[in-house]
């Protein structure tokens, strides 16, 4: 990801992580602020960090450009879905809104398809190196 992505990205979430803060709960920390910081500022930086590991593989739709397997990805092969709903679990734990918790319920079945859309063609491209891949890897 390009550092000015990360960086439109990081203040959109510090705007978020602001507003919520000073509208919903008056600028006063409460343990739900703390505990959300303390699953989100991790998740965001392994997030970005899988990002910049993907490098020029990453794509909007599902392509096969690269079998990327280093970094965070030799152990999970989904590390931008998967840190993205830790991400999400926080920003909805800080913001102290549990409804949203079925919002992320809901959108988490559809990545999921969106994913094994993806090992489809990884698996079409790269055939038994990709079947190795995932059987040694998580998610």
């Amino acid at each position: 990801m390009k550092a000015w992505k990360l960086a439109l990205v990081a203040g959109l979430v510090v705007c978020t992580l602001y507003g919520s803060f000073t509208v919903l709960d008056g600028g006063a920390w409460r343990l739900h602020h703390v505990v959300g910081l303390a699953i989100l500022v991790p998740s965001f930086g392994l997030w970005a960090l899988a990002h910049r590991q993907l490098g020029s593989s990453f794509t909007a739709r599902a392509e096969a450009r690269h079998l990327v397997t280093r970094g965070l990805y030799s152990k999970v092969r989904n590390p931008i879905y998967v840190f993205g709903w830790i991400f999400d679990a926080g920003l909805i734990t800080f913001m102290g809104i549990p409804l949203l918790f079925l919002v992320l319920a809901a959108l988490v079945p559809v990545q999921v398809v969106r994913a094994h859309r993806e090992e489809r063609v990884l698996e079409a491209a790269f055939g038994d190196a990709y079947r190795s891949y995932k059987r040694r890897t998580w998610l």
